[in-house]
């Protein structure tokens, strides 16, 4: 296979740094934008229904959909960080050798996910804090969702971590956002009573056939770009190389492990919210989904950047790396800035967007205004844990989700919900980020100074 590599190395190593930036993560913080929006869309329809059980139903899937990144962080995180460092010291063998390992352990991990629900499904839905009355409604959302959906919506993820590392970064996010639009347009059909009335359930199909509908996008396209490309998804060339499988989970270990202590949080929150009712939880999933609009555009561009600080890391290009980690942070702390003080202001239109319900209106806007507090912390702390990433440092990374979810956040929602019951629980979060923003920065700039002096 002859790759041209021109492009590549002058995205990654002689393109302006602002330009390069703007290249790798533009097109992920839209990507990521759309992303919420197509989980948003599921919830702005049911919620429509003015169906409190059915909206509970949505936020109390949400640890179960959110697991699914375990998957994307063990391989497309460790697998994307690891290509994008065999690129930098053009060791293109192993970067094939890479993406189809990934690809086959992805489909093989979703299939397990299906197969653990379908015989488990009682004791989840016990864990996750579903009770008898939105039992029914939770079960129909998770028959698309995870009894069928679970290794599409993995695959959709993870093959767009794969196109990424090779610093397609806009191709990768045509793919997801294809899905995203459709699972916006098919939702209403779905779920409202004068076409399909599915209801939730409704809204579950049609996430389940976007992610499909985007997976096929991924696959065509590897295919149709065989030649320009060192992605391979051949069965086969799959070939079970351990050494390989340990490199991707120096990275992906770490990032799986965080976003499992992610899921166990928002258990544990859910537990706590349940206490004071339906309609609290339905504020509680509403307002979250909201907040993570602005979240979205620090995933997008934390995502975006590690292609570049990977490559430049193992190119011990030092300079260019410390350059995207600074432009970066300035650029994306003022735009969460002007974010943070936007939604606290809007915080009960925002609401009445997604629900006609005056008393969830009110609880959801506090937890908004709570919640926006976090947003210039946790670009620090996120674009922090993607330099660890990059870097394949997984063992920070670990310290870091230990620290967030375990040391700081999970303690936090016991104390804030004792002094202040219910909107106590959206504090403390961003107590968590104000703490870690303070750690991050010193591990930054420490991480910054050993690689220099490697030189």
């Amino acid at each position: 296979m002859n790759v041209d590599m021109s492009k590549r190395q002058d995205l990654f190593e002689t393109m302006p740094i602002m330009k390069a930036i703007m290249i790798m993560s533009l097109p992920m913080v839209l990507s990521s934008l759309v992303t919420i929006l197509y989980n948003l869309s599921d919830t702005f329809f049911v919620a429509t229904l003015n169906d409190s059980l059915q909206t509970a139903a949505v936020t109390l899937s949400a640890p179960i959909l959110l697991s699914f990144n375990i998957v994307n962080n063990l391989f497309g995180v460790g697998s994307s960080s690891l290509m994008s460092r065999m690129l930098g010291i053009k060791k293109f063998d192993i970067v094939k050798k890479v993406s189809n390992i990934c690809f086959y352990c992805c489909v093989g991990c979703g299939v397990i996910f299906s197969l653990l629900f379908i015989f488990f499904e009682h004791e989840f839905l016990v864990i996750l804090g579903v009770d008898l009355q939105t039992m029914a409604a939770t079960q129909e959302y998770m028959l698309w969702t995870v009894k069928l959906g679970a290794t599409p919506a993995i695959l959709n993820v993870v093959m767009a971590y794969l196109v990424r590392s090779e610093g397609a970064s806009l191709q990768a996010s045509i793919g997801t956002m294809s899905g995203c639009f459709l699972n916006i347009i098919l939702d209403p059909f779905f779920v409202l009573p004068q076409y399909l009335n599915m209801g939730v359930a409704g809204a579950g199909m049609a996430t389940f056939i976007s992610n499909c509908v985007a997976c096929l996008y991924f696959i065509v396209f590897i295919m149709l770009k065989r030649k320009q490309t060192f992605i391979d998804i051949s069965l086969l060339s799959f070939h079970w190389d351990w050494k390989i499988i340990k490199e991707i989970f120096v990275v992906g270990i770490p990032a799986a492990i965080q976003n499992l202590l992610s899921v166990i949080s928002m258990t544990v929150l859910n537990h706590f919210t349940v206490f004071y009712g339906v309609d609290a939880v339905s504020a509680m999933g509403i307002s979250h989904k909201i907040v993570m609009i602005p979240l979205q555009v620090v995933l997008g561009f934390s995502q975006g950047i590690m292609p570049l600080i990977s490559y430049n890391y193992a190119n011990r290009n030092v300079q260019r790396m410390r350059n995207v980690l600074y432009v970066s942070l300035k650029f994306s702390i003022s735009i969460l800035i002007v974010l943070c003080i936007i939604f606290m202001m809007f915080a009960s239109y925002l609401m009445s967007i997604f629900v006609d319900i005056p008393h969830v209106i009110q609880m959801g806007s506090v937890l908004i205004r709570f919640s926006c507090v976090q947003l210039p912390f946790l670009c620090i702390d996120y674009v922090t844990v993607c330099v660890f990433q990059a870097c394949g440092l997984g063992g920070y990374a670990l310290i870091f989700a230990i620290l967030r979810k375990i040391v700081l956040e999970i303690p936090f929602l016991y104390l804030w919900d004792y002094l202040y019951p219910f909107y106590g629980l959206s504090i403390a979060t961003p107590t968590t980020e104000v703490i870690l923003a303070i750690i991050a920065i010193i591990k930054l700039k420490k991480i910054l100074t050993e690689q220099t002096k490697r030189l």
